[in-house]
Formats: structure tokens, C-alpha cells, sequence
């Protein structure tokens, strides 16, 4: 994947790039085309169906969905995705005020496993850790997409985490975690997915000391070993 200055570098299914310039001169956070699920690929798992996954963790690893899931989240209650690495556990408060479709996608895709084995494919020091992609390319995605809720954010800060995208309404299933001041000048064009606390970012400064002084992949791997949702 090349650097283009002011524009978005994630692969494309023709291999272009997409171009939305971010008026600071850095990558942008980009996937490719939503990738369509297939005849065949979805199964007999509920997922096809556009059911919610449980709550538990029981129900089985799901990689391609017909649709975007309906509401599977309760009222009134916060939700924590724990995204363990192997640079440690990094727990992100989800946020239902500003995104609910977005939280709403995260949790149900980390209920069905989607992003456990799965590696950050680009991490540019001071600027992002991209990750949900399971095909590691740039242009994976569960099947689906589902649009921009931009209208309540107000920007990023360093521990935000918000959606990758290929332009608008195009989010699926890539986010990224901001680990330095040239992401979190980006501009809102980005779901926000949640927020790390500030006392838990010894692992974002852990990912942030392996990224990419340029655009690319990081310099050691990092892998998303699961996804665990927990309410209170």
C-alpha cells in the first residue's frame, strides 16, 4: 500500500486507492469495498438470518453476514469491549450516546468471533492502529455496511477508536485506536466506536512503539487474540 499525502490508503477490489484528504496532511483511516457475503458462505448460522448473537459468548464463529444486525443491545447499559492483543488487554468503553449502530455492529461482530485471530494490518506511529480486517488486506468486511452517525461528534482524542471507511456510509467492520496527536486532528468523518481511559494506555503505547514510521503494516505483528463484550 503507497503513502499519498492527504489521502485515504486502503486497497480497493480494482487496487486504487481512495482519496479523502484529512486537511493535516496524514493518512487517512480507509478500507476498500465492503466485501459481499457469498452463496454458500453464510451457512445454516443464525447469522444469515439477521439474528443478534448471544450475550454468553456461545454462539459460533461467523464470518460473513446477509445484513447488518437489528438492535441487540439493552437500554441503559454500558458496554466494554476487552481487545486482547499480544501486547496486552485494551479495554474500550463503547459509546451508545453518539454511534449506536456503530456500537451496536461492534458488539454483535465480537459476540460471533469475528475479530478473534485476526491482525492490525497498518499502524502508522503516532497516528492509528487499523485493525478489523480478517483478510489482513485492507478490503475485508463482514458482508455489510451500515451508515455514518457524525452528526453528535465533536473529534478524537489520543484513546479514541472509531470505524474505518471507504467513503461515506460505508462502515463494516475495520476501526482503528488513535495512539498519537496526528490522529486525533482528524476530522469527524468517522464513527467513534469508544473510548480507551486515559489509565489503561500503557498497551495503546505498547501497539504505537511497534507501528510503521510510514504507511503500512507495523513493525512487529500485532494480533487480536479476541474481542470480549461485558455490560454493567
Amino acid at each position: 500500500v503507497g503513502v499519498v499525502v492527504l489521502a485515504a490508503c486502503g486497497s480497493s477490489s480494482s487496487g486504487a486507492s481512495n482519496q479523502y484528504g484529512t486537511g493535516g496532511g496524514a493518512t487517512v483511516p480507509a478500507t476498500g469495498p465492503v466485501t459481499a457475503a457469498t452463496p454458500g458462505a453464510l451457512g445454516t448460522n443464525p447469522a444469515a438470518a439477521g439474528e443478534c448473537a448471544k450475550a454468553d459468548g456461545s454462539s459460533p464463529k461467523t464470518m460473513q453476514f446477509a445484513a447488518a444486525p437489528p438492535n441487540c443491545l439493552d437500554a441503559g447499559k454500558t458496554y466494554i469491549a476487552e481487545i486482547t492483543t499480544n501486547f496486552g488487554v485494551v479495554p474500550v468503553t463503547l459509546n451508545a450516546s453518539v454511534s449506536p449502530l456503530t456500537m451496536n455492529s461492534f458488539v454483535n461482530l465480537a459476540r460471533f468471533h469475528y475479530f478473534d485471530g485476526t491482525i492490525c494490518h497498518r499502524a502508522i506511529k503516532t497516528f492509528v492502529v487499523q485493525c478489523g480486517d480478517p483478510t489482513a488486506t485492507g478490503s475485508g468486511g463482514p458482508g455489510y455496511s451500515f451508515p455514518d452517525e457524525l452528526t453528535k461528534l465533536v473529534g478524537y482524542h489520543i484513546g479514541s477508536v472509531a470505524m474505518a471507511n471507504s467513503g461515506p456510509d460505508t462502515n463494516g467492520s475495520q476501526f482503528f485506536l488513535i495512539t498519537g496527536d496526528s490522529g486525533a486532528q482528524l476530522p469527524p468523518k468517522y464513527n467513534l466506536v469508544g473510548d480507551i481511559d486515559q489509565n489503561d494506555f500503557s498497551v495503546l503505547q505498547a501497539l504505537d512503539a511497534v507501528a510503521n514510521p510510514q504507511d503500512g503494516p507495523p513493525l512487529q505483528p500485532i494480533d487480536i487474540t479476541s474481542i470480549t463484550i461485558t455490560e454493567r
